[in-house]
């Protein structure tokens, strides 16, 4: 089964019904259906809820928001291992050689981001989300 960690900006553009939420919509419902394993960095999930909690500023929903992550997503738990090694990754943005290092360690296919450039050094495929669905012929 392909594994993909989806990338924040993903995860906004579904949420935020930003314009390629359409292409975030189908990913979320494959990663639901399990006909691939998704997966969000655990410092994601910290980054994402501050973000819900500054624009709507009802914490019962951005628990609820979590909650239904968690059920369609698989957290990849970041550990003091993977920051260090981060730190000797060749892509610069410390938050992405995050991403990059713990889905390595995780043998995760792809990187599914809008941001290619970001992940451009990286040892994991980066994908934009119209190709990783075209992968999947959807």
């Amino acid at each position: 089964m392909i594994k993909a960690t989806i990338d924040l900006n993903v995860i906004l553009d579904f949420l935020n019904k930003r314009e390629n939420h359409v292409q975030a919509a189908k990913i979320f419902n494959l990663c639901s259906k399990n006909i691939i394993e998704g997966y969000v960095c655990a410092h994601e999930i910290t980054t994402l809820a501050y973000f819900l909690m500054k624009n709507h500023n009802d914490s019962s929903k951005v628990k609820y928001v979590l909650g239904e992550l968690f059920d369609i997503f698989h957290t990849i738990p970041i550990t003091e291992d993977i920051l260090r090694e981060a730190l000797n990754s060749k892509i610069n943005d410390y938050e992405d050689a995050v991403i990059e290092i713990s889905s390595l360690k995780s043998s995760i296919n792809y990187i599914v981001t809008r941001d290619l450039s970001d992940f451009k050094q990286s040892n994991v495929t980066p994908i934009t989300p119209s190709e990783f669905l075209a992968l999947q012929s959807l």
